[in-house]
């Protein structure tokens, strides 16, 4: 590693780049008091990789701020800290990458180094946190008070749980800018009505403004959405996206696309609310599910710890998710087994290449309701040609004002008309289309498709 300062001694380039630390300082979260929203994350961690202490923590010029710790009780912000000399985490900072010491007492970087002695640290392994704009922001770290090899699975989790932290920071970061942005244009409509020499150049900045605040709010919901659809051997996948609501509000629509053990995991799902709250909440159910689809072979396993995670989540706010879950893995000849878990969302298809329509089963319970998860299994199969087909019930309900739901019938009538076996783009453009279609070409609430595809031989 190439950190530019002997380990353990001075600063580098890296620690002190300004951008960096005006990147940190922007989070708003250095000196600040613990947080559920970090905390579930570190617990989670701590509970999957059986590790003593896990922390998040900031850094900037001069320390490291331990902004969530489980497994150490380390009191009041002041004292939540170590010098950026003193600190591990200065590592990943340095080498922007992710870090793993199996230990610590016989590793160059971190022998000799206070913290080994004090926290009892007997291996270590740090990801970066990262802004939006890829600035290293600080580290999602374990620790062991033993030696310890971290596996492959081991950091798969890290890097998911990381991930989700720092989408929960560039969440607080676009929440701030959001609602400054539509204050302003409130100000700005305010001062049109009573101000009648500037009220034009008034309404021209409060439409700015109203502007800013909608594409914010657009920005954030698709930062809680994967980038792309991947591309996976074997299959086709496609997924489409419509933010509903009005403005700047954020909905609660989810979808990812993931690989597991021995095939990919996909899921679904719709979170009751909208706003930061929603937007908080997805943020933890995709994460809970990554995280758990890597050391959970079960997908039933799967949706039943999300469900525990929510049910502490929702303790002190009423609220439920809808979603399914469901694993993909290549058949021994042709296609794709298919495991299908629903937790009380709307049905599945599957659009068969001649052209049948096999609605899968719904049931389940909403997630989060109650401390018993109760889910729905159904296993099929995807032979050269078929598709599955998941969306939210933003495209089930879409409709007129006064008018008929598109309803699951919607669903099946799109998917029966279409040519045979089209490809997974086809499908997902077709049931978006017909949906917004039905809906007058404007829906109040998200829709979102994705679509697995067994490519025809």
């Amino acid at each position: 590693m190439d950190s530019g300062t002997t380990p353990g001694h001075g600063r580098s380039g890296a620690i002190a780049s300004t951008t960096r630390v005006e990147a940190v300082a922007a989070t708003g979260l250095l000196d600040t008091e613990p947080e559920e929203s970090f905390d579930r994350l570190t617990r989670l961690a701590a509970a999957l990789l059986d590790a003593p202490m896990v922390f998040v923590t900031l850094v900037d010029e001069r320390r490291s701020y331990w902004k969530s710790t489980t497994g150490l009780d380390a009191g009041p912000p002041e004292h939540r800290q170590n010098l950026v000399e003193e600190s591990f985490c200065r590592f990943v900072v340095e080498a922007d990458a992710e870090q793993v010491v199996t230990d610590t007492r016989a590793d160059p970087r971190t022998r000799g180094m206070a913290a080994v002695g004090v926290l009892d640290i007997g291996a270590w392994v740090g990801l970066p946190i990262r802004s939006q704009d890829g600035e290293v922001l600080g580290t999602f770290c374990a620790m062991d008070t033993r030696a310890r090899e971290w596996g492959a699975q081991d950091l798969d989790v890290l890097r998911t749980l990381a991930q989700a932290a720092g989408g929960e920071i560039a969440l607080r970061v676009a929440l701030r800018q959001t609602q400054l942005a539509y204050a302003e244009a409130a100000r700005h409509a305010a001062n049109a009505e009573h101000h009648a020499a500037v009220a034009e150049h008034n309404a021209r900045r409060a439409e700015q403004s109203a502007a800013e605040a909608t594409e914010l709010a657009e920005t954030l919901q698709q930062s809680l959405l994967p980038a792309d659809a991947p591309r996976i051997p074997g299959m086709e996948v496609a997924a489409r996206y419509r933010p509903g609501g009005r403005g700047a509000e954020v909905l609660g629509d989810f979808y990812d696309v993931f690989p597991v053990s021995g095939g990919w995991g996909v899921v679904i799902g719709d979170v009751c609310g909208k706003g930061a709250w929603a937007a908080r909440t997805t943020a933890l159910a995709r994460s809970t599910v990554r995280a758990m689809g890597h050391t959970e072979d079960s997908p039933e396993a799967v949706l039943r710890a999300l469900n525990e995670v929510l049910h502490v989540w929702f303790s002190e706010r009423r609220s439920f998710v809808t979603a399914t879950y469901a694993t993909l893995t290549a058949r021994s000849g042709e296609g794709l087994d298919v495991v299908v878990v629903n937790g009380g969302h709307p049905p599945s298809f599957v659009l068969r290449a001649d052209g049948e329509v096999v609605r899968l089963r719904e049931g389940g319970r909403a997630l989060g309701i109650r401390a018993d998860a109760r889910v729905a299994r159904q296993e099929t199969a995807l032979f050269p040609g078929d598709s599955l087909v998941f969306y939210t019930d933003g495209i089930t309900e879409s409709r007129v004002t006064g008018g008929e739901q598109f309803g699951e019938d919607g669903v099946a009538r799109t998917l029966a008309g279409l040519p045979s076996a089209p490809g997974a783009e086809t499908v997902a453009d077709a049931l978006a289309s017909a949906a917004l279609e039905h809906a007058g070409g404007a829906v109040l609430d998200d829709t979102a498709v994705i679509v697995v595809r067994s490519p025809a031989g």
